[in-house]
């Protein structure tokens, strides 16, 4: 896995709206593990939006971003949904869904202002979200007595931040264990960083790879 580039996804559910000629677009785009938790958004939203004129479809979901449907639901064909799902590619996302609901202003806008107007909504809608990159990482396991916990966090918490790494899950029992996703090219620096903060008392032990999801700071 290392060295593959994986698409991001978001962290949360993100709402903006467009008003053109009178005509609102309303962007909902949501993260979505599986194509079955995207059609669940897409039957919530439309629920919610039973009164509009359209609930037009863009998703992307699997960890390579390769299951994509999109829908223009009325629209004229190429106007919507294909729009969208450009902008979901562009940005290289995956597990995502956008459904953009238009209430009918009175005015057509012409298969080009409908493109703009479909592909502009869920754009700035995504100019608001909170992305998470996947990357492929190593875990690296530190063991460290309770007494020094807070210190080690810290620390850690502090190196993960300039090493493109994250943390995982802190568990307690005879000591305190923390659990760090680390680039594999970044192990010798985490083994050289603990020795010091620790005197050579601490070293971190090395687990498996897997694609784990990273906040973008």
């Amino acid at each position: 896995m290392t060295g593959r580039r994986y698409p991001a996804t978001i962290t949360a559910p993100i709402e903006h709206e467009l008003v053109i000629k009178k005509s609102r677009f309303i962007a909902h785009v949501e993260p979505a593990a599986s194509p079955d938790e995207a059609d669940a958004i897409i039957a919530r939203i439309r629920k919610q939006a039973w009164d509009a004129r359209h609930n037009c479809v863009a998703m992307v979901t699997g960890l390579l971003g390769d299951q994509a449907r999109s829908s223009d639901d009325g629209e004229p064909s190429g106007t919507a949904g294909v729009p969208m799902l450009d902008v979901l590619r562009r940005r290289e996302l995956t597990d995502v869904v956008a459904v953009v609901t238009r209430y009918f202003g009175g005015i057509k806008l012409g298969a080009g202002g409908l493109v703009r107007a479909y592909s502009s909504a869920v754009s700035e809608a995504l100019d608001r979200a909170a992305l998470v990159r996947r990357e492929a990482l190593t875990q690296a396991l530190v063991d460290a007595p309770h007494a020094d916990a807070g210190r080690y966090d810290n620390i850690l918490r502090d190196w993960v931040s300039h090493r493109g790494a994250t943390l995982g899950d802190t568990t307690y029992g005879a000591g305190v264990t923390f659990e760090l996703w680390v680039p594999a090219a970044a192990l010798d620096r985490l083994r050289d960083d603990i020795a010091a903060a620790s005197a050579g008392s601490l070293a971190p032990r090395v687990g498996g790879e897997r694609v784990v999801d990273v906040p973008v700071r």
